[in-house]
């Protein structure tokens, strides 16, 4: 995995031989690849603004980070989620259908990674003679409406999955919720201006029991009416043997074809010999089917929907954010080395497991800058102060550009 740390230094003469110092053992011992980061020059402004942009800036990578994970990790986590949605239609042929989006996902890291390592302002949309804060705002205002539309999309998507998970799980339950349209047919079921069929869960151990006393339950019970139709659960298929039943491993259900006003007797009698009378409707369990296929076209033009504006966000949201660890890197510069503006932006990009040797390396090199910094972080210093983070602190100024985002699972 790869790691992006934009780092800054002032321009006096030990630091500049230092960073030739940096560039002469990277390229020898391939610790990092090493390039020029240009940041434009900004407007400063006074001491207590460039204080005031450090607080709202540092809060706003945080929030811009936060987006770039729940949304665009989203292009990979909401991704991840159409795989398995995919998944579920395509079967055997899931590699044909996941290789475009993981062709995507690579093409899309390719180009963003490519974008940092080549970075240039974008003055058309972040003019450089604003002030700070104006810059600030931009960006604000930007993260803030793609955040709140991903919510709104996200819910939107999350409301027809679960509407169709509930559906689906009535369906799939036990024989007291699930679908029997496919396996009753609707000539099974006697409903005329006087008879009716009721449908009763029977445990497997009361099988005999409910066949000796079913008659008995009510008068009006029509003679030699129950019938069973063996059905397996779990494979969606039936076969028909002397009687009919539907049964799965704990229960069956019967049928039995009484006269309409002997119901409501018929019902308590049953319950005093534990028979379960199932509320059933031919029609309303297929217009469940017919509300649960409609669901699914939802979901799935749904996701199309999100998918399509996450790709198109995704790249907007870190283009944003490298602009605001460009403003990062110079509002710090500028507080930690004073004016005239006078610093050099470097990007290193290494693989995470080096990173702890480059850390060194950097350490050795620029301690000069504070030679009361440790090698790795120092945690006993003030939070306030500018360009640093509470639990991380180096002698020169460094921001970690997170590709957790980009790395394709």
């Amino acid at each position: 995995m790869t790691d992006l740390w934009l780092i800054s230094v002032p321009l006096d003469k030990t630091s500049l031989n230092s960073v030739e110092k940096l560039k002469r053992t990277i390229a020898k011992t391939s610790l990092a690849s090493c390039c020029k980061f240009y940041i434009p020059e900004l407007k400063v402004g006074i001491l207590d603004s460039l204080l005031s942009v450090s607080d709202d800036l540092s809060k706003l990578d945080t929030l811009t980070e936060r987006c770039n994970q729940t949304g665009p990790t989203t292009s990979q986590h909401k991704l991840t989620v159409s795989h398995h949605f995919l998944l579920s239609d395509h079967g055997p042929n899931q590699k044909t259908v996941l290789s475009p989006l993981k062709a995507y996902l690579k093409s899309l890291r390719v180009d963003l990674m490519s974008y940092v390592t080549k970075f240039q302002w974008d003055k058309a949309k972040y003019p450089t003679a604003l002030p700070l804060s104006s810059l600030a705002d931009i960006i604000n205002k930007e993260v803030s409406q793609v955040e709140a539309e991903l919510k709104t999309r996200a819910a939107v998507y999350n409301s027809v999955k679960i509407s169709l998970q509930s559906l689906e799980h009535k369906r799939d339950g036990p024989l007291q919720t699930c679908s029997l349209n496919d396996v009753i047919r609707k000539e099974d079921l006697v409903d005329s201006e006087y008879l009716t069929t009721l449908l009763v869960l029977v445990s497997r151990g009361s099988y005999l029991q409910w066949e000796r006393t079913y008659e008995s339950l009510s008068e009006f019970v029509v003679p030699r009416s129950s019938s069973l139709t063996r059905f397996s659960y779990f494979l969606l298929s039936f076969h028909v043997t002397i009687r009919k039943l539907y049964e799965d491993k704990e229960a069956g259900v019967f049928s039995v074809t009484l006269f309409k006003r002997a119901v409501c007797e018929f019902k308590a009698k049953a319950q005093e010999s534990k028979f379960t009378v199932r509320e059933y409707n031919f029609e309303l369990e297929e217009e469940k089917q017919q509300e649960m296929k409609k669901l699914s076209v939802h979901k799935k033009e749904q996701y199309g929907v999100f998918v399509r504006w996450l790709k198109m966000n995704f790249s907007e949201v870190f283009v944003t954010w490298i602009h605001l660890k460009a403003l990062r890197v110079f509002v710090e510069s500028v507080l930690r080395y004073g004016l005239p503006v006078s610093y050099q932006a470097l990007l290193l990009q290494m693989d995470r497991k080096r990173s702890k040797k480059l850390r060194e390396e950097l350490s050795s090199l620029f301690k000069h800058l504070d030679p009361t910094a440790t090698t790795t972080s120092k945690t006993d210093v003030n939070s306030e102060i500018p360009g640093i983070c509470p639990q991380e602190y180096f002698s020169y100024i460094c921001f970690h550009i997170n590709t957790n985002v980009l790395e394709i699972s």
